[in-house]
C-alpha cells in the first residue's frame, strides 16, 4: 500500500506482533510475507515518527529484510548491513520491535547495528562500504573452523562506489569464498549516486534482461520489466553484457524487483544451493510506500520526531556558513574548486553546486580519493577545498599525511560534525581530529568559537599556502552577526575574551577551543561570582600552531591552567598545551577537560555534553574541584 501520513498512534499489526524471533517468521507460508511486509512498513512509519532518524532507506528495504530473515537461518547465518541506515526493519524482526521507538535516544537502541545490542547484529557499522570485507572475514573464519554458514552482506549502490568494497570482492574471488552480496540498488547514497558505476548499473537495468535463478539453483536469462531507474535516466556507459561483477568473478543474478517479497524469497532459497562468491542485484526505492518520501528521497533520508517542536533558532547552521563562504570565496578566486565525498547537502554545498557546476566535484563515497584528488588539483596551481565530516576524514588519513601534508600542498579542509554529534552516536562522533591532525607537519588547525569566526577562519585557511583545516560542530551557531566581509586572521594568534576578578593575584587561565569557548566563558563568570580568584578566559582559536607567546605571557600570573575542548583528552588540544608547557619548563597545575577514553553512546547533544561535563555547569564544577586542590596544596 501507499501511505501519505506518518501515524501518531501505533498501527494494528496482528501478524507482525507474533514475530519476536525470525524463527517465527520462517514458520509462515510464503504467501503471508506480503502481509508481514505491509504491517512492518506501517510500524516503521510509526516508530520512525516517534524516534526520528533514518527514514527513506528503511522503508526501501522492508521486503528485502523480510525475505532475508525468512530464507536464512539467522543468527547462525550471518547478515551484515552496510552503513546501517536501513537496519530498523531488521531490528524490528529480531526481538526489538517495541523498543524501536527508543532508537537514537539515551539508553535506547543504537542508531546502527551494534554487536553488544543483539546477537543478530553480527557487525557494528555506521560507516559505508565495510560489510563485504567483514562478511568475507566471517566466511573465511567459519571455513577455517569447519563450521560453514551462509554469509550475506547487504550493500547499497552508494556503498559500492568505495574502493574498499571492490577490494573485498576481489579477495573473495581469490579465496573462492562462500559469500552472498546483495546489491541494494536504489540509485542513491544520501544524495543521488554519481559516476561511472552508477552508469554501469543503469545500463544493466536498461538492457531489459535479468539473470534469474531456478529453484534448483541454475542460472537462466529472461526479460525483466522495464522499470524506470529511480525516475532518473543515466546514459548507458557500457553494454549490459559486459557485467562488472561477472568480470570480477562473481556469479551474478538479477536485477530483481526488491519490493516483490515472494520473488526475493524464491531467489534467495535457490541461491543458497550454490557456492562461491555470489551477487544478487535488487532494485529498491528509498521511501517506498510513503508518497512524500518517494517524491523527495533526499529530504526524507532522515526525519525529526513528528511531535517535537523545533525551537526557534535564527542562527545559521555551521554547514550553511561554510556553504555561503564557499560561494563568496569562489566569486573572488577562479582557482577555487570544491570536493565532497557524497555529502553535498549535509556539507551545505547545494548552492555552490548550482552556481558553479564546473567547479564542483562529488566523488561519491570515496574519502581517500577525495583527499588525493585535491592534492592533484593543488599540484596544478588550483586551490581545492575539501568538505568532509570529521568522522569520515579518518578514512582518508594516509592520504592527508602522504599526499597532502608531506608535499605541503595548498588544500583547505572544511571539517564538519566535529565533536559529539548526538543521536547518531559513536560511529559518527568527530572526537579524534585534533589528535590525528596535529601530529602531522605542515598542518594548520583552526577551531572557531562562533559562526562569524568560522567564516573568517575559512577565508584565512584558504589564503594560507599549505594544508589548513577549519574544524566546526554540527548544528546551529550562537546567533552572532556574520560579517559579509572576508577578513584574514593572524595564524597562531589567540584572543583573551575576559579577565574577571582581576584585583586578585591568583588567576585561573581557561584555555578554550572551538565550541567550548562560550560555555567556558559562562562557567568562568559563574565561578568568578562565587570565588575570590581571578579568572582569565582565552579563545585559543588555533590548535596548531598554538599561541605560545601568549602562554609565555600569562604563565607567571597563572596559578591553574584549564583546557576545555569537545574532543578526546588524550592527544587533543589540551595535550598540545601540556606539551608546550613541559617544553618551556613552565611548571603549573593543569586541568584538561574533554572527552574521556570511552565511546559515548547516543543521546541528545546536550545530554552528551552534560554527561561529559562539558556544558557550562560541568566545566564550572571541574574548575572548582581543580582550584580547591590547588589552594589546598599551596604553600
Amino acid at each position: 500500500m501507499l501511505y501519505t501520513e506518518i501515524p501518531s498512534q501505533r498501527p494494528n499489526t496482528p501478524l507482525l506482533d507474533t514475530i519476536d524471533h525470525p524463527q517465527q517468521l520462517r514458520l509462515l507460508e510464503r504467501s503471508q510475507l506480503e502481509q508481514v511486509a505491509d504491517e512492518l512498513r506501517q510500524f516503521i512509519l510509526y516508530a520512525a515518527g516517534q524516534s526520528g532518524g533514518h527514514f527513506g532507506a528503511n522503508l526501501g528495504v522492508i521486503e528485502l529484510t523480510v525475505a532475508l530473515h525468512y530464507c536464512f537461518n539467522t543468527p547462525h547465518d550471518r547478515l551484515i548491513w552496510d552503513v546501517g541506515h536501513q537496519a530498523y526493519p531488521h531490528k524490528a524482526l529480531t526481538g526489538r520491535r517495541e523498543q524501536l521507538v527508543t532508537i537514537r535516544s539515551q539508553g535506547g537502541l543504537a542508531a546502527f547495528p551494534a554487536r553488544e545490542e543483539s546477537e543478530f547484529d553480527t557487525f557494528g557499522v555506521g560507516h559505508s562500504s565495510t560489510a563485504i570485507s567483514a562478511g568475507l572475514g566471517m566466511s573465511l573464519a567459519r571455513r577455517y573452523q569447519k563450521d560453514p554458514c551462509d554469509v550475506v552482506a547487504i550493500a547499497g549502490d552508494g556503498a559500492m562506489t568505495a574502493g574498499m568494497a571492490f577490494e573485498a570482492m576481489n579477495d573473495a574471488v581469490a579465496h573462492n569464498a562462500d559469500i552472498i552480496v546483495v546489491l541494494n540498488d536504489n540509485d542513491m547514497s544520501i544524495s543521488c549516486s554519481t559516476g561511472g558505476f552508477a552508469k554501469h548499473l543503469a545500463s544493466i537495468w536498461e538492457s531489459g534482461q535479468s539473470v534469474n535463478i531456478s529453484d534448483e539453483g541454475e542460472a537462466y536469462v529472461q526479460p525483466h520489466p522495464k522499470w524506470i531507474y529511480n525516475s532518473r535516466q543515466h546514459s548507458a556507459a557500457t553494454d549490459a553484457a559486459d557485467n562488472l561483477f561477472k568480470a570480477i568473478g562473481f556469479d551474478y543474478f538479477g536485477p530483481f524487483d526488491g519490493h516483490d517479497v515472494k520473488q526475493l524469497a524464491q531467489a534467495f532459497q535457490a541461491l543458497k544451493k550454490r557456492s562461491g562468491p555470489r551477487l544478487i542485484h535488487v532494485y529498491t526505492k528509498k521511501g517506498k510506500g510513503f508518497a512524500p518520501a518517494e517524491a523527495d528521497q533526499i529530504k526524507y533520508h532522515a526525519i525529526s520526531k513528528i511531535n517535537a517542536r523545533a525551537a526557534a533558532n535564527p542562527a545559521p547552521k555551521y554547514s550553511d556558513v561554510f556553504g555561503q563562504w564557499l560561494c563568496d570565496q569562489a566569486a573572488q578566486d577562479e582557482r577555487l574548486l570544491a570536493i565532497t565525498p557524497a555529502m553535498c547537502e549535509g556539507s551545505g554545498m547545494v548552492q555552490f553546486a548550482r552556481q558553479y557546476p564546473e567547479r564542483f566535484f562529488d566523488v561519491a563515497i570515496a574519502e581517500q580519493h577525495a583527499v588525493t584528488l585535491a592534492a592533484g588539483m593543488a599540484c596544478e596551481g588550483l586551490k581545492p577545498v575539501v568538505a568532509i565530516y570529521s568522522t569520515f576524514l579518518q578514512r582518508g588519513y594516509d592520504q592527508l599525511v602522504h599526499d597532502v601534508a608531506l608535499q605541503n600542498l595548498d588544500v583547505t579542509f572544511g571539517i564538519d560534525r566535529a565533536g559529539l554529534v548526538g543521536e547518531d552516536g559513536p560511529t559518527h562522533a568527530g572526537a579524534y581530529d585534533y589528535a590525528y591532525m596535529r601530529t602531522i607537519p605542515n598542518m594548520v588547525i583552526m577551531a572557531p568559537k562562533d559562526e562569524n569566526e568560522c567564516r573568517q577562519m575559512l577565508h584565512t585557511a584558504y589564503l594560507h599556502n599549505g594544508p589548513a583545516a577549519v574544524r566546526y560542530p554540527r548544528g546551529n551557531g550562537l546567533g552572532v552577526q556574520v560579517h559579509s566581509q572576508l577578513t584574514a586572521m593572524e595564524i597562531g594568534k589567540a584572543e583573551v575574551l575576559a579577565l574577571l576578578n582581576e584585583q586578585h593575584e591568583d588567576c585561573i587561565s581557561i584555555l578554550a577551543f572551538g565550541s567550548r569557548v562560550q560555555p567556558a566563558l559562562e562557567a568562568a563568570q559563574a565561578f568568578a561570582a562565587r570565588h575570590e580568584a581571578a579568572v582569565r578566559v582565552v579563545n585559543m582559536r588555533y590548535v596548531k600552531p598554538l599561541d605560545e607567546q601568549l602562554l609565555d605571557q600569562i604563565a607567571d600570573s597563572t596559578a591553574l591552567f584549564v583546557t576545555v575542548e569537545e574532543h578526546a583528552v588524550m592527544g587533543g588540544a589540551g595535550s598540545a598545551v601540556n606539551e608546550y608547557l613541559a617544553k618551556a619548563q613552565i611548571v603549573k597545575p593543569v586541568c584538561n577537560l574533554g572527552l574521556d577514553d570511552t565511546f559515548m553512546q547516543q543521546a541528545a547533544h546536550s545530554q552528551m555534553l552534560r554527561q561529559a561535563g562539558l556544558d557550562a555547569q560541568g566545566i564550572e564544577k571541574s574548575i572548582e574541584q581543580a582550584w580547591l586542590k590547588v589552594m589546598h596544596t599551596a604553600p
